[in-house]
């Protein structure tokens, strides 16, 4: 759960000061990983700050700073610092500066996107300790492991189009899998921005790997992921957990459709 920057022990924040050359934050407004997440100012310029104490926060940003420390990519933010005090781990990100990338049909952010989605499938998993595909989506499927790293998040919120170009952050929850998995955890977030579950699909096939993926693994993994997010999503009142329950079940019965087509089709004939 997210808290204010001014709740931050004394010392954290002159720690902050030091490198930054002040501390005038604004908070994050997504994102629940860390209990502090904010672009913060000084002389020295702008460092996106994230600090956790609680057990959860600590573990999952110790993930994400040896995850990021481990890319030696274009598309993720530098780590430019990190320390520990007051029982407060506290570590200083590149400041992405720019829009949340638009995914709707026809926005020009997908080429960004289609090209970063290029470059990380030919990204080998780095060689610290990720989440396994199970771990991370709850189900697995032969077909789902591989050594691609996989940053399993890529909505709107995690895409950041800046001057250099598409920055994905928040590594917190990568994994190592097959590289289509990236691409079928992608079809929410582009139905959410507007697409049919079809336009989806036609726009990931540019991908070779969502190309030479089996139709049966994908029918499994929509059908997989939509129950588990139908599951999440029942009795609580959290909207975005009924948005992904929506955009998964669209998904996936579009899948069982067009299954259901093929194999009428294959009968025939």
């Amino acid at each position: 759960m997210r808290i204010d920057w001014t709740a931050l022990p004394e010392a954290v924040i002159k720690r902050v000061a030091d490198r930054i050359g002040g501390t005038r934050a604004i908070p994050a407004t997504t994102g629940d990983h860390a209990e502090i997440a904010a672009t913060v100012t000084g002389t020295n310029g702008q460092v996106f700050v994230k600090a956790a104490h609680t057990d959860f926060g600590v573990r999952s940003l110790r993930f994400e700073l040896r995850v990021s420390g481990a890319i030696n990519g274009s598309h993720s933010p530098a780590v430019e610092w990190q320390f520990e005090t007051d029982g407060w781990l506290v570590a200083g990100f590149e400041h992405c500066d720019g829009p949340h990338a638009d995914l709707s049909p026809g926005s020009p952010d997908l080429e960004l996107l289609g090209e970063a989605l290029a470059a990380l499938g030919k990204t080998p998993a780095p060689d610290v300790s990720l989440f396994s595909p199970k771990g991370r989506l709850g189900f697995e499927h032969p077909a789902m492991d591989g050594d691609t790293l996989v940053h399993t998040d890529l909505g709107p919120a995690n895409l950041i189009v800046t001057p250099r170009g598409l920055r994905i952050v928040d590594w917190a929850m990568a994994t190592k899998a097959a590289p289509w998995v990236e691409l079928a955890m992608l079809t929410q977030w582009l139905i959410s921005g507007g697409h049919t579950p079809e336009q989806a699909e036609q726009w990931l096939a540019q991908h070779p790997s969502w190309r030479r993926t089996d139709p049966k693994v994908l029918d499994y993994f929509a059908m997989k992921n939509a129950a588990k997010w139908a599951a999440k999503s029942a009795g609580t009142s959290t909207r975005w957990m009924h948005d992904l329950a929506s955009w998964t079940s669209q998904w996936s019965a579009y899948r069982h459709r067009s299954s259901s087509v093929s194999g009428t089709l294959r009968y025939a004939e």
